[in-house]
């Protein structure tokens, strides 16, 4: 059986062959005005998980609800990868707000969820039932069930007791982005926000089933503190904020008190008490920071801060320092005493050297962090906080893009070409070619049926539609029609790719403490992050992760896991020299059984030797003579990509679940997402190992080629060692 090598991860995109999702609109007027300035803030995504999603026979088992915050738009959705969830989209309008980046929680007491959403002017809160309040049977086996968000157009979303305006802020064009929000064990929803002032205003909604009042609390350093923390009024320092603006909120809620833990501008990390509104820590970051002399210059802008809990480790923090080219991950533990001192033990410092932070998370294990690179594509990583003596990031491997340029074969129909590629797996959402149809065809007309086979109806017809129009003569040579094919479908093609961009922008990350299931929420949809095959990992990773023997878990002799090494590092150089329309050629050859793979693999070969100016081929001889046994090297490898499991159990197999359990498991990973996911992952495992066997069998030939050469050297090489 293939082995699963859990350190590296793969992006499996949510998107498959549905309809474009329809979201519910619900718009909410709280009655302010729009400040003047027009304020924009950055998008956001979120995702909340469910306390028994890890749970078999739960009703949440596999659910959790995720968010995408855009100007004054939040829209939910409620997945579950186990049952179909009915009216599970909503899109909330607040009139004249903007939603604040971050300003959606989500938290679940016995009977509701709780929505509390933060706005630059409002806060809200939404109360829902709970699904193990919607169904009466603990078993649940329908394949489609009633989401939490059904009823929600029968709520008030004006109604007072369930939304405030936050004092003082009306009409303030300089409002911070920071803020959290939660529930206390009371029930009342606590707001905090970033002063512009500096320190923290925190807006409290009553429990709603009371007739209590809204209230404000400022958090705010007393004169005492200042001048312990070297403070100065902000008009002497010449500064356009105040030092301790706050950049990132997290609070953690404790039997009789909040902590709100403030990260702010002046490198500082505050603590503060809100039962008792005093500041019960303050640390300065930049101590955990090496030759930060230049940076203490500096005022922060990209700090953030992320906290995470658990029974073994206590309350663990982790603050981001966003340093120009030295960005760093501080991990630390919050110890208190019983005289209510607190004080922070440093964990683990991590570095990185990418430079755009879009957003992390802390578990009790691990950083996950996403960043964006010079090209607006996603970077994510994962390193275990504790036990990383190498200070090496694990790797993600994230979907590439959708191709640039089509590649039209001389015999094939540019059509079919192009229909092929604009609706085949990990390329497009339905929602981007919709997108790309309405433009294309300037607005004019609405999709009514926007299913996965119409929508390839509709684009063939509106591209048609495109040529037949532009073509003012009676007389076409058949070459001169084939161009205008190829240049209306370019043209619809490239409109497609800018909406998959848009979409495809990452926004946010979330794991499951419950499951560990790892996402990665991108602008139009939501994609699973999944462990990687052995094979899988060594294929795709680049060599700076493949520098030990104990990297390659294929085999357990060094000698043939460092040999494995050497031929996977070969093989890369083989897949990175192959053109893309040698790569289109053989392809096509293969798929239409037009020429053996072996002939196949000759004519890359030999396109490869007369273009190559680079001098790839000689790198490749070398790296092919510190192989000492090629054929040892490569069966791993051909048996690693066998599949076959032993599904004999025998005799003594396990017992048979009971009757519950059975049909539980009979519905696991049921719904439509799951099986997309499912049907995804075996899509690009099988387009991973199809381009890794091509690339082994053209380095064979590339064997022959090189004949004697590489076997004498090889024969020296243990002769030497012998």
């Amino acid at each position: 059986m293939a082995a699963v090598l859990e350190r590296s991860l793969v992006e499996i995109c949510g998107f498959g062959r549905e309809a474009e999702r329809r979201f519910r609109e619900v718009t909410v007027n709280p009655g302010v005005n729009t400040p003047p300035g027009g304020l924009k803030f950055a998008d956001s995504a979120g995702a909340f998980h469910y306390d028994e999603s890890g749970k078999l026979l739960s009703v949440t088992s596999n659910r959790f609800i995720h968010w995408w915050t855009s100007a004054d738009t939040v829209q939910l959705v409620e997945e579950s990868l186990d049952t179909n969830l009915l009216n599970n989209a909503i899109r909330l309008k607040f009139s004249c707000c903007s939603v604040l980046p971050g300003g959606v929680t989500i938290q679940e007491t016995l009977n509701n969820i709780i929505i509390l959403i933060c706005t630059n002017q409002t806060v809200h809160r939404l109360v829902l039932p709970h699904p193990a309040r919607m169904y009466r049977s603990e078993l649940v086996t329908e394949r489609h069930m009633q989401s939490i968000f059904t009823d929600v157009m029968k709520l008030d979303l004006q109604d007072p007791t369930h939304f405030a305006t936050i004092p003082g802020w009306m009409g303030h064009t300089a409002v911070p982005g920071a803020v959290a929000a939660w529930l206390s064990l009371h029930g009342d929803a606590h707001f905090a926000l970033a002063s512009p002032a500096g320190g923290i205003t925190v807006v409290t909604l009553p429990p709603y089933d009371s007739q209590g009042s809204v209230s404000v609390v400022e958090l705010k350093r007393s004169s005492m503190m200042r001048r312990l923390s070297g403070w100065m009024p902000t008009a002497i320092r010449g500064e356009q904020s105040p030092p301790d603006l706050v950049l990132s909120l997290a609070v953690r809620e404790e039997e009789e008190d909040s902590l709100i833990f403030a990260l702010c501008q002046d490198h500082r990390l505050r603590m503060w008490s809100l039962t008792e509104q005093t500041c019960l820590l303050e640390a300065n970051m930049l101590e955990y920071m090496p030759a930060s002399k230049g940076v203490r210059r500096l005022s922060g802008q990209g700090h953030h801060l992320r906290l995470a809990f658990s029974s073994r480790t206590g309350l663990c923090l982790c603050v981001y320092l966003a340093v120009p080219q030295r960005g760093q991950f501080i991990v630390l533990q919050l110890v208190g005493t019983d005289n209510n001192r607190y004080s922070l033990e440093h964990i683990s410092s991590l570095f990185s050297t990418q430079e755009a932070l879009v957003d992390f998370t802390l578990t009790t294990t691990d950083v996950w962090a996403l960043w964006m690179d010079e090209s607006n594509s996603a970077v994510v990583k994962y390193i275990d906080f504790e036990h990383n003596t190498a200070g090496q990031w694990n790797q993600v491997f994230v979907q590439p893009p959708p191709e640039e340029e089509v590649h039209v074969g001389v015999d094939l129909d540019p059509r079919e070409t192009y229909l092929e590629l604009l609706f085949s797996p990990l390329r497009f959402t339905a929602s981007a070619i919709v997108r790309a149809l309405q433009i294309f065809r300037r607005g004019s007309e609405r999709i009514l049926d926007p299913s996965w086979e119409n929508l390839k109806k509709e684009v063939t017809q509106a591209v048609e539609s495109e040529l037949q129009s532009s073509v003012t003569e009676f007389e076409f040579s058949q070459e001169e029609y084939r161009q205008l094919q190829v240049e209306f479908w370019s043209r619809f093609y490239s409109c497609c790719l800018q909406y998959q961009e848009v979409e495809s922008t990452p926004l946010g990350l979330t794991v499951s403490q419950h499951t560990g299931m790892a996402c990665l929420l991108r602008k139009g949809f939501v994609s699973f992050l999944l462990p990687c095959f052995a094979v899988d990992h060594l294929y795709l990773s680049y060599d700076q992760y493949l520098l030990f023997e104990e990297d390659t878990p294929i085999s357990d002799d060094p000698d043939v896991a460092r040999d494995v090494l050497q031929l996977v590092r070969t093989l890369r150089l083989v897949s990175d020299a192959v053109s893309a329309e040698m790569a289109y050629e053989m392809e096509k050859a293969l798929e239409y059984l037009q020429t053996p793979p072996e002939r196949a693999a000759e004519l890359v070969l030999e396109n490869m030797m007369c273009n190559d100016r680079d001098g790839v081929i000689e790198d490749i001889q070398n790296k092919l003579q510190d192989i000492r046994n090629p054929m040892a090297a490569m069966m791993a490898l051909l048996r690693e990509l066998d599949l076959e499991t032993d599904s004999d159990l025998g005799g003594d197999g396990p017992v048979a679940p009971g009757l519950s359990v059975r049909m539980s498991l009979s519905q696991l990973y049921g719904s439509t997402c799951a099986v997309s996911i499912v049907c995804q992952g075996v899509c690009h495992m099988a387009m991973t190992r199809a381009q890794f066997c091509r690339d082994l069998l053209i380095l064979q030939k590339l064997y022959l080629h090189f004949g004697d050469n590489v076997r004498k050297h090889t024969e020296a090489s243990h002769a030497v060692q012998l």
